[in-house]
């Protein structure tokens, strides 16, 4: 009988899987603005019955609206073998052509041009737009969209 039944994984140093970009959606500052002034409104809702039942109020929701921020923040990774974006993951071997919009040209990609198969994961406080061709004959997924602050750089990990 082994000394140990406990399995030891591999290490993990593949070029496949070695990450090649990565990059997290956190939100803009006038997003962090806002938050603090709905969270501004438990002063106004509680300062009748106490000024520190208000404070604590906006406290309260400033944390909780901070905590759902943050927790909904996608990430992008492209690694050797994979693309993932958010919770979405697909190989890289299906992933064909990408291209980058900005401007009235990413405003078209996420509206009057959005196929309406395609996988979104777009933030509006992020202008530029990358678009990913899907090539998996078995995924109806025509492409992926996605918001990116250096869609450059993610196309330039997408061809390498």
């Amino acid at each position: 009988m082994p000394e140990s039944s406990a399995a030891v994984p591999a290490p993990n140093n593949t070029p496949s899987d070695a990450v090649l970009y990565n990059e997290k959606l956190w939100p803009n500052v006038w997003i962090w603005l806002v938050a603090a002034g709905l969270s501004g409104a438990g002063i106004f809702v509680f300062a009748p019955i106490s000024m520190a039942a208000g404070l604590t109020a906006a406290v309260v929701l400033f944390a909780i609206i901070a905590v759902l921020l943050v927790l909904s923040t996608p990430t992008i990774t492209v690694t050797g073998s994979t693309l993932r974006i958010g919770r979405a993951s697909i190989d890289r071997r299906f992933v064909g052509t990408a291209s980058a919009y900005r401007g009235k040209e990413a405003t078209a990609e996420r509206g009057t041009r959005l196929n309406g198969l395609a996988f979104l994961c777009i933030r509006g406080w992020i202008d530029p737009v990358v678009r990913i061709e899907i090539t998996d004959p078995s995924d109806r997924t025509p492409y992926w969209l996605t918001s990116s602050r250096h869609p450059d750089e993610l196309l330039a990990a997408l061809k390498a």
